[in-house]
């Protein structure tokens, strides 16, 4: 045999082969949660309504509970009229505000009740002196919703019926109440309360659950006996029937109440969810191997068995902050939430339910931010979910 007809090939295919990096579980858990576009658009889309509420407040002229009467019920786009080179917003009251090209407004005009028509529907105004005539007398007209009214301004000697421009409230963005308090800053606000009572309850919730679950899976017998018993009792009344008869007994809302009352129940399906994985995990051979060299009870729950059950645990976890973030929203909107003049989402929602009809964007915007928070924390628990269970990777 010719040694000289052989072929070294180790410097020719020492690159072509390249090695997979290791990675720890929670690299890899990451790793595949970032191919998971929808948790990654609901992570961003909380990080945003996190930020915003924090920081958001401090950026608006107003404070949650600043009331400018003489603006109130505007909406955040305005139907504009030009008349002599000045622009009018007619709000549904009645009410005649000057108001720049651009949206942003100038102040309300002032009405001479003196010269209030209020048989034939004429009104007076005055602007600069001169009089602004809003006639909305009988003059019905067909539409799509029944029948609405011929709306004429006069002013300057020009007439205008029909609006010739829309902007948006420069000043506020998403519009006023009733008593005229800016929304935009009441929802900031509202974000800062509905995600930080759902955040405390829910880190609440899981130490209570992750304890008690652990100390009833890992005891067994009559102790898990017992302590299910407990939370078959506590199971049996609705959840939310049960925090509404706290707050009854606590005698009305307020913030640090309904947390106490969230806190106190939402942790049972957090314990049925770990006294489950504690029994699937206290007869593997690695617990087995601990009890036999002497760790305690304590040592094992705390360094074997629930790291090994955190990724469910994390997934639940998510799933709560939602839930709790309704939940808080359905007690303001009946009133047993925060109180007056703070707000959250249930609230804003609730106070809107009057004018829903006339004024349908002071309930859209806070029951969009409900809709839109539970979607995103929705999404991204679907992405632990698949992203933490080595049973579904996917490589």
């Amino acid at each position: 045999m010719n040694p000289n007809k052989f072929e070294f090939i180790k410097d020719k295919y020492d690159d072509a082969e390249t090695s997979r990096p290791s990675l720890t579980y929670w690299q890899d858990a990451w790793r595949r949660l970032k191919k998971n576009k929808l948790s990654m658009a609901g992570l961003v889309t909380i990080g945003i309504i996190l930020l915003l509420g924090v920081f958001g407040p401090m950026f608006t002229p107003y404070s949650y509970s600043d009331q400018v009467n003489k603006y109130k019920n505007l909406p955040p786009i305005m139907k504009l009229y030009e008349l002599g080179g000045t622009y009018f917003y007619v709000s549904n009251d009645y009410n005649i505000f000057a108001v720049e090209r651009n949206g942003r407004l100038i102040d309300r005009i002032d009405a001479d009740r003196s010269r209030r028509d209020v048989i034939n529907k004429v009104y007076v105004y005055t602007y600069q002196g001169e009089d602004v005539v809003l006639d909305f007398s009988y003059n019905l007209l067909p539409s799509k919703m029944g029948y609405d009214y011929d709306l004429t301004l006069e002013y300057r000697g020009e007439t205008a019926t029909q609006h010739s421009i829309s902007r948006i409230n420069r000043i506020f963005p998403f519009g006023t109440d009733d008593i005229g308090r800016d929304l935009m800053t009441r929802i900031l606000y509202g974000a800062r309360i509905s995600l930080l009572v759902a955040f405390i309850a829910t880190i609440v919730n899981l130490f209570i659950g992750i304890i008690y679950g652990s100390i009833s899976g890992f005891e067994g017998g009559k102790v898990d006996e017992i302590m299910m018993r407990i939370v078959d009792i506590i199971n049996s009344v609705p959840l939310v029937l049960y925090v509404i008869l706290l707050m009854v007994w606590f005698r009305g809302g307020g913030l640090w109440n309904i947390i106490i009352a969230l806190s106190s129940v939402y942790w049972v399906s957090m314990a049925r969810l770990v006294r489950g994985q504690i029994l699937s995990l206290k007869e593997q051979e690695f617990i087995l191997s601990a009890k036999v060299l002497g760790v305690s009870r304590s040592r094992i729950i705390m360094k074997h068995l629930i790291p090994n059950a955190i990724g469910p645990i994390i997934v639940s976890m998510a799933m709560m902050i939602p839930s709790a973030v309704f939940t808080e929203s359905f007690l303001s909107f009946i009133g047993l939430g925060v109180s007056a003049p703070m707000a959250s989402w249930g609230t804003l929602a609730n106070n809107a339910l009057s004018g829903m009809i006339t004024y349908p964007y002071q309930l859209f915007f806070p029951a969009m931010s409900i809709a839109f928070t539970m979607l995103a924390f929705n999404f991204i628990g679907d992405g632990l979910r698949d992203a933490l269970d080595p049973r579904l990777r996917k490589g």
